[in-house]
């Protein structure tokens, strides 16, 4: 009976535990349920997606296709999202508790303002993105698959824009196929989930995807510089005269002029304010200014051309300070040294310091617009040739030496020509027979010119390896460069002053002093000295231009280039495999 007893004693107080246990599951059970009412939608960051959302979100990615967006088809960017998904956990990374969370709303912020990095906001779906925080804000009904899409829409989003950001929105090598960007590119699903996702600095970690050299930031700050100018100033055309409005004459719209100059930053605020018509004084000396800016002869007179660029909209320069920043995009992002930098249109070389200020400037030729353009490239000058001598390119010669051979007797000798063989044996540098030309124009036979200060590179030639053949020399035509343009060459670049360019190329050679550099370009004999550390060279095409003092220069559309580059720019776009 006492084992009978204890043992329902012992049942009694399991029946009573389980009941207890069941009690305290039903309780938490109902709680459960209740906070799954009250909340309308699970925590997704700390729930694993449904079985359902699972499906769509691997459909989505499928298909690279999402209509929610602006621009729905992301087949370009497909296995970057494949790949960031699949790192996520099964989960929406951007969303805590149905809402999105501190780094999604941060980098929602840079979408919206991508204006002011020259991108188009819209390609991110800038203006959906209120509307889209303040329905999961709202917490009213949000579905699973709401919560999915807009998740997929930020990754996206995002993912174009530090590609566009840091690599450029359009693939350079539509235009310019000397550019290498494989050294640039960066696994975008990595910096998704390593920078973004759990990021302190969203800003900070964006900010790193930029161009790290310094004119890229100038033509970042000035971007913004006129963009704000664009939209604060109320601006009216200037009324253009007949006559060129000369210093010292009359011009009833000078108190215009002037708050237009001062608006630009070429007439200091402190100018005394102008409510006269004589055009005259400071006013005079911020138009030459202004003239120097945009590539005109600076003589403080309002003529056509310089109506025309002051009644420039500011509209219009923001669209060319957006193509620079894509063009700086596609550039190297770093150099072993400092590079010298050749661009087109401005027809000048800026040779850069350690500081990364220019510590010369110097005139340049380029090639003529419409068949022989200067390429845009990346190299670096391993050789300088002192009294190079200049095989002719087999167009030149078929083209142009040949005609100038029949016509003028005694063409090579007066012009330091001779032809040769194709092991270099000169055949003839006076008289020409039928026969020579004949194998001349077949290629058998080619023309080349002596050393000497009258040769067609001058006396000093800069080579930098490259596919197009092209290099920096001096000329003997100085007369060009006094000329407003300077597109004249046949592709090469011809330079104002090769001595100190060619001092600056050997500086790190002390054998090479300025004395023995002239002694060489008036020397007797062709030398060659190889560069023991190469100079970066960079030739590149951007029209407008921001200097360290904050000055912005703008440029005519040389080639074209950026003309073709807003029509690219204008369309949905997906770059070429």
């Amino acid at each position: 009976m006492k084992n009978a007893w204890r043992l329902q004693i012992l049942l009694l107080i399991a029946v009573s535990w389980l009941a207890f246990l069941e009690i305290r599951l039903h309780s938490k059970s109902v709680v459960a349920n209740e906070q799954q009412l009250n909340n309308s939608v699970a925590s997704i960051a700390s729930q694993p997606l449904t079985e359902a959302a699972r499906v769509e979100l691997q459909g989505i990615i499928q298909i690279a296709y999402l209509s929610d967006l602006h621009r729905p088809s992301f087949k370009r960017f497909q296995k970057d999202v494949a790949d960031f998904y699949a790192t996520t956990g099964d989960r929406l990374p951007w969303l805590d508790n149905g809402k999105p969370t501190a780094q999604a709303r941060a980098i929602i912020a840079a979408l919206k303002h991508a204006g002011y990095k020259g991108l188009s906001p819209e390609d991110y779906d800038a203006s959906a993105w209120d509307q889209r925080v303040a329905r999961l804000d709202s917490r009213s009904g949000v579905s699973e698959a709401e919560l999915l899409r807009f998740d997929i829409a930020l990754s996206v989003s995002t993912i174009r824009y530090i590609s566009d950001k840091h690599l450029g929105r359009v693939n350079p090598n539509l235009y310019h196929s000397a550019l290498d960007v494989g050294s640039t590119t960066l696994s975008l699903a990595q910096f998704l989930q390593e920078k973004l996702v759990a990021s302190d600095d969203v800003p900070g970690a964006l900010k790193s995807l930029e161009p790290p050299i310094p004119p890229y930031q100038r033509t970042l700050a000035a971007l913004r510089r006129y963009i704000e100018s664009a939209y604060a100033n109320n601006w009216q055309p200037l009324p253009i005269t007949k006559k060129p409005v000369k210093p010292d004459d009359e011009y009833d719209a000078v108190p215009q002029l002037a708050q237009l100059l001062t608006l630009l930053g070429d007439l200091p605020q402190s100018a005394q304010a102008l409510q006269t018509d004589h055009y005259s004084g400071d006013l005079v000396n911020a138009v030459k200014r202004f003239q120097d800016r945009h590539g005109l002869a600076s003589n403080g007179q309002l003529d056509a051309a310089t109506f025309a660029e002051l009644n420039t909209p500011l509209s219009v320069r923001v669209t060319q300070l957006q193509p620079a920043l894509e063009r700086w995009r596609w550039l190297p992002h770093q150099f072993a040294r400092p590079p010298i930098v050749v661009n087109i249109p401005e027809f000048q070389l800026h040779a850069i310091d350690d500081q990364d200020q220019s510590a010369f400037v110097m005139k340049i030729v380029v090639g003529k617009a419409l068949g022989h353009e200067t390429p845009v490239l990346a190299s670096a000058i391993d050789a300088v040739i002192f009294r190079p001598e200049w095989v002719v390119p087999y167009s030149i010669q078929t083209k142009e030496l040949i005609p100038d051979i029949k016509r003028k007797p005694g063409y090579l000798a007066k012009n330091s020509y001779e032809i040769v063989d194709h092991k270099g044996n000169v055949v003839s540098d006076s008289d020409v027979s039928p026969e020579m030309l004949k194998e001349l124009r077949s290629g058998q036979l080619a023309i080349r010119q002596k050393p000497g200060p009258n040769n067609s590179l001058g006396l000093v030639k800069f080579e930098f390896p490259n596919q197009y053949d092209v290099y920096m020399h001096g000329t003997p035509a100085m007369s060009l460069f006094s000329r407003t343009r300077h597109d004249f060459s046949h592709g090469c670049i011809r330079v104002e002053d090769p001595q100190k360019l060619a001092e600056w190329v050997l500086k790190d050679i002390p054998e090479w002093t300025p004395e023995k550099i002239r002694a060489a370009m008036d020397g007797d004999e062709t030398v060659r000295v190889k560069v023991a550390r190469p100079v970066p060279v960079l030739i590149l095409y951007t029209t407008a231009l921001a200097s360290p003092d904050g000055e912005v220069r703008f440029f005519s559309d040389l080639y074209g280039l950026d003309a073709k580059l807003a029509e690219e720019l204008a369309h949905e776009y997906d770059w070429p495999q």
